[in-house]
């Protein structure tokens, strides 16, 4: 699947939670849509849980 329909189909899901659930619902969709990608790039090994807890001086190394 294309980034192009992932990317339609997540904003058809933002504009139903929108418009049938409010602003509150598109907020909630959106931070669990944004944690879904930050689990999905974990899983395939895109990041790396230590490079969000080094300092900054070991990143430049």
């Amino acid at each position: 699947m294309s980034m192009a329909v992932v990317g339609m189909i997540a904003g058809m899901a933002l504009a139903f939670a929108g418009y049938f659930g409010g602003f509150g619902a598109f907020l909630l969709v959106a931070a669990l849509g944004a944690v879904g990608v930050a689990v999905g790039r974990f899983l395939e090994g895109d990041w790396e849980l230590g490079d969000f807890f080094r300092h900054r001086d070991e990143r430049r190394r």
